[in-house]
């Protein structure tokens, strides 16, 4: 069905949540903040770093770049390896490349650590190329992620186009380039969550998303 496959990287391919947890509960204590219970940042996964930091503690612009540049001081060395690629991705994704689609990583995060990771986890020659945010925030996006991959790889037949996520921000950047979507419910995000953002599948596992592309 599709000739494209977008993968968002944190909750769709590995699971992060060790290191981006480590990162935030680093960057809090530069400013005698401090987290007790760990699941309760895993609402920063997914969406843009200053977003989460302006909406969850009422950050001024200048608290905010502070706190990336914290985040960044600990994921860039240690936070970076705290991460498990989810069981079966590797297969799926040589699946995929096998099959003759293009694959596209379509993520919030910065293109060096983005890049990293994929390296990290061997699985950087399944991707044929990595959209991602800028480490200077002129874009970071998932929208304006998945608008990039698009025009970079010259991708003009969106009816064979689908982006794979676990949160809502990618089923809303895959809406804003009318392209179909498929959420993955073993990530961060809620069923609801991910119907409620007009997710045109639903994938249980990892096994499923073939079977939908």
């Amino acid at each position: 069905m599709y000739k494209t496959v977008l993968f968002d990287l944190d909750g769709t391919l590995t699971d992060p949540g060790l290191g981006i947890t480590n990162s935030i509960m680093y960057a809090l204590k530069k400013f005698n903040i401090e987290v007790e219970d760990r699941t309760s940042l895993y609402k920063f996964i997914g969406p843009p770093l200053k977003e989460s930091y302006a909406k969850y503690y009422h950050f001024s612009d200048e608290e905010i770049t502070r706190a990336v540049s914290y985040y960044r001081e600990y994921f860039s060395v240690k936070g970076i390896y705290e991460n498990v690629l989810y069981d079966g991705i590797a297969k799926l994704l040589e699946q995929i490349k096998d099959s003759g689609r293009q694959v596209v990583l379509a993520t919030s995060k910065p293109e060096e650590f983005a890049a990293e990771i994929l390296r990290y986890f061997h699985i950087d020659q399944y991707f044929d190329f990595i959209a991602a945010a800028t480490m200077d925030g002129t874009r970071n996006s998932k929208s304006a992620v998945i608008a990039h991959a698009l025009n970079s790889c010259e991708i003009t037949d969106l009816a064979s186009t689908v982006m794979i996520g676990d949160r809502e921000y990618d089923i809303i950047g895959a809406k804003a380039a009318e392209i179909d979507s498929i959420g993955v419910l073993y990530g961060y995000g809620s069923r609801e969550e991910l119907q409620s953002a007009g997710a045109t599948y639903l994938a249980e596992q990892v096994a499923d998303i073939m079977k939908l592309i």
